[in-house]
């Protein structure tokens, strides 16, 4: 009777089930055809996150285009999340070969019947389908993904899948990949995290966004439980393991998105003026889609420390709401740049006030810090600094103007004598001295000079170059001036230390480039000179009880106020001044004109103590020979027919020369009475 009942039930429905079979055979036949004809295509290279660190290793930022992944070794994923995701998605995953007969059957029956097609990948059909960009819901999709799993189980074993796998999954939050997710979600490495997490993770796998705590606590939750049924029918975790992670609310261990893991380390530091620089290098060297894209590891000159320490100098102490900008750049002895303060808020501006044009702004002039280079000049002409020159309040340059005379005077008519060496006038920023000291040396070969030095801006080659009017950035100025730290040798700053692909191999190492531009001796005798300024002249405000060069510099009618020093073994440049340029001036700061041996050698001051404090910052080699031949005043120059004591501010008498005065803006030359110290 069975048997009747069998042939019965066979011969009724033998068209379906002839019908069935002819499809199955279809089936089998297509997916044998893919199987044997359908290449596996190459992998897309994914794209990876570059990762900065600061000089000591320390993690400075990341850059990401759209996708934000890092790839882990297996190996550095705990056993719970590969637990957790073996439970959820795929229980056979080291048994099948790559398909799930009873899943792939399911979803073509579904199909044939008009149903939308189930789930039940794989993780290696999901791995196929994430980086073959396999994303219509087709029956030949799911062949094709079906033939390609099968392809690639045969050229990789499971863990190499399971890793690929692992570093593809998009888990929300902008984050591909278990170690970015983990960085996004609970701010720590994959390697740290525990059940929690790990059935958290697993758990969004198949709707991220939908599942995000913030978003939806109750789905989070759910999704996360769900995990840990399969995870207990699997095995993996006891009864009270699940029960324990199951009292804990997901969003009380996952970080709320605006909390999450910054891209910058330290951006209350004003961090991001630096990453900048440094992308801008890294995309002309290697191009924007392998900085934004290609899992770069670089290491960069930037110790945080002493960027916190500038920021707080310059911020620190400029910190009331009508206060002018600050900006800092400091180079140690290596060319390496240590701390840059480029504004007070990255995101209310992100011009680089320390770079200037480079930074989306523009130049400012350096004022007297530009005297160095005048200085440095004589010295290599074999001028003794010892030499006199005639200090009056002002002197006249008839015609040096375009045609115009051009009149140049002391801070505040300050008279120092008919005879005051290039020592005293560089201390005391004697601009009258130094107007006729250009004058003798040359201005365009002071200019070739700061330029060797490491001044890149162009400059003006005229008689107002020693009253620093040319426009530089604050970084140029800190390059040049570390040339005087090296006694004479030109080190080209440097951002990027190495660059490195994310599998260690190295692209790029930097490798310091050195150039003789001043001898030793000449050097020497400029930082001799540029001590006694913080020793005993315009710069005793920035003295830090420890051996230090440097010069203060303000611009005409307190534009700009700048404070330059160095260490043997580091260099700073301090600027202050309002962004909106030269139009508005520093004449009532707290109830004061800035100049710069105000606030800028204060803010010096606070940085160079707080940066070296612990370090050997070296020391000066013993007062060098100061002679050489003597100066003559410059035959061009119009004194005064009397002065008065060099203690005297007295008035003097006029000139025996008319004089025109220039008027003053930051593209013409200033009178160089208004500009202080």
């Amino acid at each position: 009777m069975p048997s009747t009942r069998r042939r019965s039930f066979l011969w009724r429905y033998r068209r379906l089930l002839f019908l069935l079979g002819l499809f199955a055979g279809a089936v089998l036949g297509g997916a044998a055809y893919l199987l044997v004809r359908v290449p596996l295509p190459p992998v897309e290279e994914q794209a990876q996150t570059t990762f900065l660190v600061d000089a000591n290793g320390t993690r400075l930022a990341t850059l990401a285009g759209d996708t934000n992944r890092v790839n882990v070794e297996l190996g550095q994923v705990p056993k719970t999340l590969i637990d957790a995701v073996l439970a959820t998605e795929d229980k056979s995953f080291f048994e099948h070969r790559g398909l799930d007969p009873l899943a792939v059957a399911r979803a073509t029956w579904n199909d044939v019947r008009g149903r939308p097609l189930q789930g039940g990948s794989t993780i290696t059909q999901q791995y196929v389908k994430n980086v073959y960009r396999m994303r219509e819901r087709t029956l030949a999709r799911k062949l094709r993904e079906a033939a390609l799993a099968v392809k690639i189980e045969r050229k990789f074993d499971k863990d190499e899948i399971l890793e690929r796998y692992l570093n593809t999954i998009y888990f929300g939050r902008g984050a591909y990949g278990v170690q970015a997710a983990s960085r996004a979600y609970f701010g720590k490495d994959v390697g740290d995290i525990g059940l929690r997490e790990a059935a958290f993770l697993a758990g969004l796998i198949r709707a991220p966004v939908a599942a995000d705590p913030e978003k939806s606590p109750e789905t989070a939750n759910a999704r996360r439980d769900r995990t840990l049924r399969a995870m207990h029918g699997a095995g993996f975790v006891t009864a009270a393991q699940r029960a324990d992670v199951e009292r804990q609310p997901v969003a009380s261990y996952v970080v709320p998105k605006d909390k999450a893991e910054p891209t910058f380390a330290l951006p209350e530091k004003g961090t991001q003026y630096f990453v900048e620089q440094v992308r801008q290098q890294l995309v002309a060297r290697y191009g924007e889609a392998t900085v934004l894209g290609g899992g770069l590891r670089v290491k960069t000159t930037l110790d945080l420390r002493m960027q916190a320490a500038a920021y707080d100098a310059v911020y620190g102490l400029l910190n009331r709401p009508d206060d002018p900008a600050g900006a800092l750049v400091a180079i140690d002895d290596n060319g390496w740049v240590r701390a840059m303060v480029g504004g007070r808020d990255w995101a209310a501006s992100k011009v680089n006030l320390a770079m200037g044009t480079a930074g989306g702004g523009s130049g400012r002039q350096p004022g007297s810090t530009f005297k160095p280079f005048v200085l440095a000049e004589a010295v290599r002409q074999g001028y003794s600094v010892q030499s006199t020159l005639p200090g009056p309040p002002k002197v006249v340059f008839p015609k040096a103007n375009k045609g115009a005379d051009y009149p140049v005077e002391n801070y505040e008519n300050e008279d120092f004598g008919p005879a005051v060496s290039l020592v005293d006038a560089t201390a005391n920023s004697v601009n009258t001295a130094y107007a006729q000291l250009v004058d003798v040396v040359g201005p365009a070969k002071v200019a070739d000079l700061a330029q060797q030095m490491g001044v890149g801006s162009d400059l003006v080659r005229g008689l107002s170059l020693t009253l620093g009017t040319s426009e530089v950035s604050v970084f140029e100025l800190a390059s040049a001036y570390s040339t005087l730290a090296n006694r004479g040798e030109r080190v080209e700053p440097t951002m990027i230390l190495e660059v490195a692909t994310a599998d260690g191999r190295v692209l790029d190492r930097a490798q310091p480039v050195r150039r003789k531009v001043l001898e030793r001796r000449h050097a020497d005798v400029v930082t001799y000179c540029l001590q006694q300024v913080v020793l005993r002249g315009s710069g005793t405000g920035a003295a830090i009880g420890r051996p230090l060069a440097g010069k203060t510099g303000t611009t005409q009618d307190f534009g700009d106020a700048w404070f330059a020093g160095y260490t043997p073994k580091l260099t700073a440049v301090v600027w202050m001044g309002y962004p909106e340029g030269n139009t508005k001036k520093m004449l009532n700061v707290r109830g004061r004109k800035v100049n710069g041996g105000s606030f800028p050698a204060a803010v010096f001051k606070r940085f160079m103590q707080a940066a070296t404090r612990g370090l050997d910052t070296g020391a000066f080699p013993p007062a060098p020979n100061l002679g050489g031949k003597p100066l003559k005043p410059s035959p061009k120059a119009v004194l005064p027919t009397t002065t008065t004591s060099s203690t005297s501010t007295t008035s003097t008498t006029t000139p025996n020369t008319t004089s025109t005065s220039v008027p003053g803006s930051s593209t013409t030359v200033p009178v160089a009475g208004t500009k202080p110290p």
